[in-house]
């Protein structure tokens, strides 16, 4: 776990992710990577020099996902969890019966939790995306929209005064995998009609693939996003050191 919480300080650091006061709410799907995200940031909180605040906060998709386990989790921690009921998995697939899903699923669930954030009193709201999200997300935008894009490490809405922030971005899917198991952090299995099969999942497979044939080539994609730069990236030490 120490060197999960190196990675995820460095991030936050270099990123100016966290100031003095902040009230940080994270968002927990119940998968490994917002699991984790909770663990690193409490982890985080015990001896970071800004002092910050943590709630988790979870989107019932109402698949009949029992969220009991996170719940202990957090209460372990003495972080509070709120439970946010919805019938997205109704909209999307029974009402809308959408093709591909994600994308709206995604910006639904994006909304419902920001504004459960503003309901509750928090000014930042985290999110687990890792090493790879970033890179799949660079690579969907150029071969299924012809663009040079990626969401960016910290994102001020303007319209809900509330700031994203993504401090696991330095923490590849490997890592995830290992510490989660490692430590047996609680992980809730997705029932999502769509998983696995996904245009998200087939750019894993080619960048897998890719970088079978020529290794670390996930590890220079993330470097050329920062050096572009992108909007919103910069150059740090994780673009000089790139092996994550």
């Amino acid at each position: 776990m120490q060197r999960i919480l190196s990675l995820t300080r460095k991030c936050v650091q270099e990123y100016e992710m966290i100031q003095d006061g902040d009230r940080i709410a994270v968002g927990v799907s119940g998968g490994k990577d917002s699991v984790l995200l909770l663990a690193a940031l409490n982890g985080l909180s015990r001896f970071y020099p800004k002092n910050f605040s943590l709630h988790a906060i979870t989107i019932d998709m109402g698949m009949g996902m029992d969220f009991s386990p996170i719940t202990r989790f957090c209460d372990s921690m003495n972080i509070g969890h709120t439970i946010i009921p919805s019938n997205l998995k109704e909209i999307i697939f029974d009402i809308r019966k959408e093709s591909n899903p994600c994308a709206l699923c995604a910006k639904m669930r994006r909304g419902m939790l920001n504004d459960a954030v503003k309901d509750l009193g928090f000014n930042k709201v985290a999110l687990g995306h890792t090493f790879d999200d970033a890179v799949e997300t660079f690579m969907l935008s150029q071969v299924f929209e012809g663009r040079i894009s990626c969401f960016m490490p910290v994102t001020y809405l303007d319209r809900s005064d509330l700031t994203t922030i993504r401090p696991l971005l330095y923490i590849n899917e490997g890592q995830v995998r290992s510490i989660v198991k490692r430590e047996n952090l609680p992980i809730i299995s997705n029932p999502c009609p769509a998983n696995g099969n996904t245009k998200r999942q087939e750019i894993k497979e080619l960048l897998r693939e890719m970088n079978d044939r020529y290794p670390g080539y996930r590890e220079r994609i993330f470097s050329s996003m920062q050096r572009l730069p992108l909007d919103g990236w910069k150059i740090t030490g994780e673009t000089r050191n790139t092996k994550v």
